[in-house]
């Protein structure tokens, strides 16, 4: 397959004849979550065609984005570059305006929870940092990250870690409908549609991290919630 070109001498229409094929951000979304297999990624985007995906896959390779890994033991899968990592920030910053502009039609579509885990990523706000040190562990459909708040900065840590400020379980659907402000946080919470074991006071300073209450008032009820839960 021919790859195509804009054609211009202009430095976004260069990063475009790299990343703006249809599909090629969407790889590039799956790497920044974790290595991935070939068939992984087949799975992760469905609808994309076997050999699109090579293709996409080999013009990467051909950037310097993209380069074999060994994945679970087997040098058989994919992860990204130097130069393909520093497309993070653009990728967050697409997914943080995208939330935005999420529709009801669009909710039928395809989930995972490896795209609620990017979603979280792109809502922290390094400006919102709490100033303790503490982690907020998150299982979404039992694929587990956390939130490390260390030194006045927010990381996402890949797995758990031992002895987490709190936990918050939900799934993927749910994460992605409070990231894109169609679902409440504390609503959530009462609902049951997300859970949290741990210390109370953390939780209100877990959402304000993310940006996700609004009111000074949701942060009692959600100290109250989170209270609630913990103590079953």
């Amino acid at each position: 397959m021919a790859k195509r070109s804009y054609g211009q001498y202009c430095a976004l229409a260069q990063a475009l004849d790299v990343v703006g094929e249809r599909w090629t951000i969407l790889i590039i979304r799956e790497l920044l979550i974790r290595p991935r297999r070939y068939a992984e990624l087949l799975q992760a985007l469905p609808g994309v065609g076997t050999n699109l995906l090579a293709d996409r896959i080999r013009q990467l390779m051909e950037a310097g984005v993209v380069r074999a890994a060994d994945v679970h033991d087997r040098r058989s899968g994919y992860e990204l570059t130097t130069r393909g990592e520093a497309l993070r920030e653009p990728v967050l910053a697409l997914a943080r305006w995208g939330l935005e502009t999420m529709t009801e039609q669009a909710r039928s579509g395809h989930v995972t929870p490896g795209w609620a885990q990017l979603g979280v990523e792109a809502l922290i706000d390094q400006a919102r940092v709490p100033d303790v040190d503490e982690c907020y562990m998150m299982n979404v459909d039992d694929e587990i990250f956390t939130i490390v708040v260390s030194n006045g900065h927010a990381r996402i840590h890949r797995g758990p870690v031992d002895q987490p400020t709190i936990t918050i379980s939900t799934d993927a659907m749910t994460m992605i409908d409070i990231g894109s402000r169609k679902l409440d946080p504390i609503a959530a919470l009462a609902d049951q549609r997300v859970s949290v074991i741990g210390r109370a006071d953390a939780m209100p300073r877990f959402l304000h991290l993310l940006g996700l209450y609004g009111p000074s008032s949701h942060l009692t009820n959600a100290r109250q919630t989170a209270a609630g839960q913990a103590g079953r």
